[in-house]
């Protein structure tokens, strides 16, 4: 089983780099492969709202000079996902969100490539804000229908300079507990497969607010 994890912020080694890593460090334990990518410095421009990827449902975002396809593919053929963030203005990191808007979008015009994956998140801040983003994170992982392993807490860690979140102990702990889970409820899945039978996809209702 394979794990790939996205580190969005800006900085390559701060504090949302060893929150990914900490869970990461549990599951390769548990003999799970992982690999984390940098999102938070690359150049990721937003969703156009153009509808391409519904016109054409061929699992690509229209906007192909950026690496957001090579990440969208690279989460089809994971087992389980971990989204990472650093807290800016109460709110996941730009770049991150403009990579999540288009890559779930994607996924979800395209019979839900990301339905029944194992998928968490977990956020870095200084002070306040973590639990507004990391509800924000949640967002992209339950409308698209994947399990979702919790800790003994909200995945949030705290930290200033980079390399201070391990200094929180119990954020520490939170990271531990969910790579925990995580590799639990990866295994169930697994295990499952053959024996338990997934239920059947329904078709998504639109209902707007505003009907003529």
């Amino acid at each position: 089983m394979h794990v790939v994890a996205f580190n969005g912020s800006p900085n390559k080694n701060g504090n949302t780099y060893h929150a990914l890593h900490m869970v990461v460090d549990v599951l390769e334990q548990q003999g799970i492969t992982t690999e984390i990518i940098h999102v938070g410095n690359k150049a990721v421009r937003g969703c156009l709202a153009c509808g391409q990827c519904v016109k054409k449902r061929n699992e690509q975002c229209i906007q192909a000079d950026d690496p957001v396809n090579e990440w969208l593919q690279k989460m089809k053929t994971a087992d389980g996902l971990l989204f990472g963030s650093p807290v800016h203005y109460s709110a996941v990191a730009g770049t991150m969100k403009s990579f999540m808007d288009r890559a779930f979008y994607v996924a979800g015009v395209n019979g839900g490539m990301l339905r029944h994956k194992v998928g968490a998140a977990v956020v870095a801040v200084r002070r306040s804000g973590g639990i507004p983003t990391f509800n924000q994170l949640n967002n992209f992982i339950c409308y698209s229908e994947m399990l979702v392993p919790t800790s003994n807490y909200w995945n949030v860690i705290h930290g200033t300079r980079p390399g201070e979140a391990v200094k929180d102990e119990e954020g520490a702990q939170i990271m531990r507990v969910l790579g925990k889970n995580m590799a639990w409820m990866m295994q169930l899945v697994e295990h499952g497969k053959g024996a338990v039978t997934p239920p059947e996809q329904e078709k998504k209702v639109y209902m707007n607010f505003i009907r003529e």
